[in-house]
């Protein structure tokens, strides 16, 4: 398949401290449209080790496959060319943006997820994932606002990178963004202004289950919070979230 000229060559480096092992999967298509990618979408694995990842990723049979797969040690697999459509998102949407597939750049990360608790991402893992995003950063032009989970986009029908992952060392290095704010006296738990800010900030919910957009945002900004009622934080959190990053036609504006 002929890639368009913003392809990435096949042996460019990631960057230059982590080298990626190429490991091509045949699971892959052209991005439709021609649209280039202006998302990531971050994913653990879910499965017991990096090299059992490895071989679902590359089988044709499973029908599965993402850009970059890293190990917790920080070994980096390029499996698809970025110029390319790989298939990792599946069914969701993401501000305008309904086939995520051809807007995104996937990026799995090896860990079990709920087969063994959630465990946290090792620092080796993370590292690696630094360097790969300050290159598709450089390369793609994709801000940090467009850097989101797997269950961001796909709430809930999708957990990762799950509640283990740290999103503020990301936010921190500008890689992210993260959100804190406190309810105070102007704040309610009103599903109204929730949903409102939701859909400006770029979630969608799937057959109208707010509750599930729900889940997602505290799994990424709220991870400690807990029950099914909403609460005035979480409204406080998402309009904040709205007001400074918006997700206009498919792409997040910094304010």
């Amino acid at each position: 398949m002929r890639l368009g000229s913003d392809a990435l060559p096949a042996t460019a480096p990631l960057t230059g401290r982590v080298r990626p092992v190429e490991a091509p999967s045949p699971n892959f298509g052209p991005r439709r449209g021609g649209v280039r990618p202006d998302l990531v979408v971050l994913h653990y694995t879910g499965m017991t080790s990096a090299e059992a990842a490895l071989a679902r990723l590359r089988d044709p049979g499973c029908e599965v496959s993402a850009h970059w797969l890293i190990a917790k040690d920080g070994r980096v697999w390029r499996l698809v060319d970025e110029g390319a459509r790989a298939w990792h998102a599946g069914a969701g949407a993401w501000g305008c943006s309904r086939d995520v597939n051809s807007r995104s750049i996937g990026i799995e990360l090896a860990n079990p997820g709920p087969l063994d608790g959630f465990p946290p991402f090792p620092e080796p893992q993370m590292a690696a994932l630094e360097a790969l995003l300050d290159g598709i950063a450089a390369r793609w032009g994709i801000g940090p606002a467009r850097v989101i989970a797997h269950s961001d986009m796909a709430p809930g029908r999708k957990a990762d990178p799950g509640p283990k992952f740290d999103w503020r060392r990301l936010a921190r290095g500008g890689r992210a963004v993260w959100i804190e704010a406190n309810a105070d006296a102007d704040a309610a738990a009103d599903w109204d202004a929730f949903r409102s800010a939701a859909l400006r900030a770029g979630y969608a919910a799937p057959d109208g289950d707010w509750s599930a957009v729900l889940d997602a945002f505290r799994l990424r900004f709220r991870p400690w919070a807990s029950g099914a009622a909403l609460e005035p934080a979480d409204v406080a959190t998402m309009i904040a979230l709205a007001a400074s990053h918006p997700c206009v036609d498919g792409r997040a504006v910094h304010t």
